[in-house]
């Protein structure tokens, strides 16, 4: 039931990180895949990959935030493929982390149209061809943990990654009549080149990671890519509007603590983040990422 064969499915963002391993896993399902990704050296890198895989693809460099790149896009597929059966938003980025009131305007704009905005404007222009394709295609957005918990310095990206949440169950009642499902995967950390954790986490301190997340490690890209798989088959047929944590259990033993000197930290560790050694500065900023 995992076989996507005569399946069209487009990744956002799909040249790195959790989009590629979501592009390639639906690509040995035998999937046609589509990435649309900003990087020039990614699209090249993308596309080789998948044309040695064997994979019937379209890679393509475009802006998901700018709305002539989408519309670019949705031609494309559609000159190409004549529909499209799932959509990925893969598209997002942490940015910037701090408290609320020392973020501007202009900020707050990046960040909504990183995460939120194109969402909006993508899936909008690809409703047509997936109402092409009609009962069984579906949509999938990538959010975040911090969707889920109250994540300190992070509230402007974690207002739009639960954004993602309540707009997705709503679009999957407007849209369940059609027999199109929308569900949302909301990882925790996942190592990728873009977040590589494991650098950033000392050895000294590298024995707590299983205190925070129960599975013992942090997030890999093919963790998301099989949610997704799922979430797209026929297994899920009967599944819209969710909101899927792929965690590794962290959300169920979520708790964010102040360190010493009042550094927030969901690292068990007695000093500083657990992002930096305990001989390190406790009150140093934390380092956070973007968890898409």
């Amino acid at each position: 039931m995992i076989d996507f064969k005569g399946k069209t499915v487009l990744v956002t963002g799909g040249g790195a990180g959790i989009g590629r391993g979501i592009a390639e896993a639906f690509g040995a399902a035998g999937a046609r895949v589509v990435v649309a990704e900003i990087k020039p050296e990614l699209v090249e890198e993308t596309r080789q990959v998948l044309t040695e895989q064997d994979v019937d693809s379209l890679v393509v460099q475009a802006d998901v935030t700018r709305e002539a790149d989408v519309q670019a896009l949705a031609q494309a597929i559609d000159q190409k493929y004549g529909g499209l059966d799932v959509l990925i938003n893969n598209v997002g980025d942490f940015l910037v982390a701090k408290r609320f009131e020392a973020f501007d305007e202009a900020e707050i704009a990046r960040i909504y149209s990183l995460n939120i905005g194109h969402i909006f404007s993508v899936t909008r222009a690809m409703l047509p061809l997936l109402r092409k394709r009609g009962h069984g295609s579906s949509i999938i957005s990538i959010s975040s943990i911090e969707a889920l918990r109250g994540a300190p310095t992070c509230s402007v990206y974690s207002a739009f990654k639960a954004a993602i949440c309540g707009f997705s169950r709503t679009l999957a009642l407007e849209l369940a009549p059609e027999g199109i499902r929308v569900n949302v995967i909301a990882p925790e950390t996942t190592e990728t080149p873009q977040v590589p954790v494991s650098l950033a986490i000392p050895d000294a301190n590298k024995h707590h990671i299983p205190r925070w997340i129960p599975l013992g490690r942090f997030g890999h890209p093919n963790d998301c890519a099989g949610a997704a798989l799922y979430l797209a088959s026929p297994l899920a047929a009967w599944v819209t509007g969710t909101t899927l944590s792929v965690d590794g259990g962290a959300l169920a033993a979520a708790g964010w603590m102040q360190a010493p000197g009042g550094v927030w930290t969901n690292i068990p560790v007695i000093t500083g983040t657990g992002f930096v050694d305990a001989s390190a500065n406790a009150d140093a900023t934390p380092a956070l990422f973007d968890r898409s």
